[in-house]
């Protein structure tokens, strides 16, 4: 079982795996060069110890030690039992679920070993043989790509691959928001883009790209044809794919849609393509 330490000083530098979490840039920067992520809440610190995540530490209020006995029992590094206010102090914000943890990051795979590897996420219902791979292409708002990871754990995606610029899935935010899928899916990020893009030919996948062309086939026509190798490519909050992602994809696909509405948040088309073109 871990140690529990009561922490009663902010500026205790056993604590500094947990400050100044608000500050966006700052942590982007320093948990990747780290090697660190923070996971927030019972469920999302669960679901990473589960995944095989090795623990840096836990910063946990009083109320949570009995609730997270058994992972404390489990915990491989110390935990840190604080008060509210201290939380708060350290961290920047009110830690509402009250329990933090600081999680070792793993080394990426290759995205040729992703391509080339069978399915391996959580999630096996009877479904035929083939891959689907979604490609997020700059992706930076945490919220959409916690959701899409999220959509991709539950509807039977089978790796996510990301551009240079994507947002960090590991990010506290998109953890959280995507209930640990994150911890699940297997993804990697690519080198260059889109340049990359000829990795997916190389391994025999179809290239769709999610777009709004009147060119384009519908979704369900995509669906139709049942490619044993599909990647599904979605782009940036604003803009979508960039014209570099539309001429390197082999096909453009919509989602039709009525009453006048245009286009669908990031995370909401991720959910309808990955359903439609699903395997199960």
């Amino acid at each position: 079982m871990a140690d529990v330490i009561t922490v009663d000083d902010p500026d205790d530098p056993r604590l500094s795996d947990y400050t100044d979490l608000t500050d966006v840039a700052l942590r982007r920067r320093r948990e990747p060069a780290e090697g660190l992520f923070i996971a927030e809440g019972e469920k999302v610190i669960r679901r990473a110890q589960q995944a095989g995540y090795a623990m840096r530490s836990m910063l946990l209020s009083a109320k949570w030690l009995g609730v997270m006995r058994d992972v404390i029992e489990q915990a491989t590094g110390p935990v840190y039992a604080v008060a509210p206010e201290l939380a708060e102090r350290v961290t920047g914000y009110h830690v509402h679920r009250g329990a933090l943890a600081s999680m070792e990051r793993r080394p990426l795979p290759s995205p040729e070993a992703l391509l080339a590897s069978p399915r391996s996420g959580v999630v096996e219902p009877a479904r035929g043989a083939g891959q689907r791979v979604a490609l997020f292409e700059d992706i930076v708002d945490h919220a959409n790509l916690g959701a899409a990871f999220r959509n991709a754990a539950a509807l039977g995606v089978d790796a996510v691959i990301l551009t240079p610029r994507c947002a960090d899935p590991l990010y506290r935010r998109a953890v959280k928001v995507s209930m640990g899928a994150v911890f699940h899916v297997p993804w990697t990020r690519l080198a260059s883009w889109p340049e990359d893009a000829e990795l997916f030919r190389q391994h025999g996948f179809v290239t769709a790209a999610l777009c709004l062309s009147e060119q384009a086939i519908t979704i369900d026509e995509l669906a139709a044809r049942r490619d044993e190798k599909l990647v599904l490519m979605l782009g940036t909050e604003g803009d979508g794919l960039s014209e570099d992602a539309l001429s390197a994809a082999d096909e453009r696909v919509r989602i039709p849609m009525v009453a006048g509405v245009d286009s669908l948040n990031v995370a909401a088309a991720s959910a309808v393509a990955f359903y439609t073109t699903r395997l199960w």
